[in-house]
């Protein structure tokens, strides 16, 4: 009984979490807990402990005799986290330049080809997925699970707002371009080259995200 029940609390976690990710439960919005119960037919136990998870992972918040709400990442989050995911991401770029084989370039090729038509067809959501995979694919390589628990953590976070710097203007082209860059020195197992480029990478998701905050204030301000 106790192995369906954490499975069943982990399936409505991340019932939750891609909720959280896609929009659908906005930044600041209420998780009503009855709702979800009644919508997905199960009891309060298993959705308590999925919010437990979710809490912990930084996704809510919850607040005494009110309830969970989803967390509203500030700019002063996404001003500490990214100089850390930077630094870690771009150790596991020089690792993976390292380890990475023949097969394994192969594939890294075949992603980003499809980055690539993502990117001419402006399927920016697409394209973020592809995004997904190269990284996640570069942590593999890297093979350094201590750095792959810590990133995922971070990674879970800044999911709140990444996406976004992909509207920012002419963003998208710089992105593929930076990520053709990681992959050239990925291919000549240039390390040091690796690292500096996917930093560089992150560094940039922050420069258009803070860019793209200015703006949206900008035209409420107007």
């Amino acid at each position: 009984m106790r192995l369906v029940l954490n499975s069943l609390h982990d399936e409505v976690a991340s019932k939750l979490r891609e909720r959280i990710f896609t929009g659908e439960l906005a930044p600041g919005s209420f998780v009503d807990e009855p709702g979800l119960c009644s919508e997905w037919s199960i009891s309060r136990t298993p959705l308590r402990e999925a919010l437990k998870v979710l809490t912990a992972e930084g996704l809510l918040r919850h607040e005494p005799r009110r309830g969970c709400f989803v967390s509203e990442i500030t700019e002063r989050d996404l001003d500490e986290i990214f100089p850390v995911i930077a630094l870690l991401e771009g150790r596991c770029a020089f690792e993976a330049a390292n380890n990475a084989t023949d097969a394994d370039l192969g594939a890294l090729e075949q992603l980003h080809d499809r980055l690539q038509r993502s990117a001419k067809a402006k399927r920016i959501t697409e394209y973020y997925e592809t995004n997904f995979a190269i990284h996640e694919a570069i942590i593999l390589l890297a093979n350094n699970r201590w750095l792959a628990q810590v990133i995922g953590d971070l990674r879970k976070i800044v999911k709140l707002a990444r996406l976004q710097q992909l509207h920012a203007p002419g963003r998208l082209e710089q992105s593929l371009s930076e990520h053709m860059a990681v992959y050239a020195a990925l291919k000549a197992h240039d390390a040091e080259g690796a690292e500096a480029a996917m930093r560089t990478h992150l560094t940039r998701q922050r420069v258009a995200l803070r860019e793209l905050a200015r703006n949206q204030k900008s035209r409420i301000t107007a």
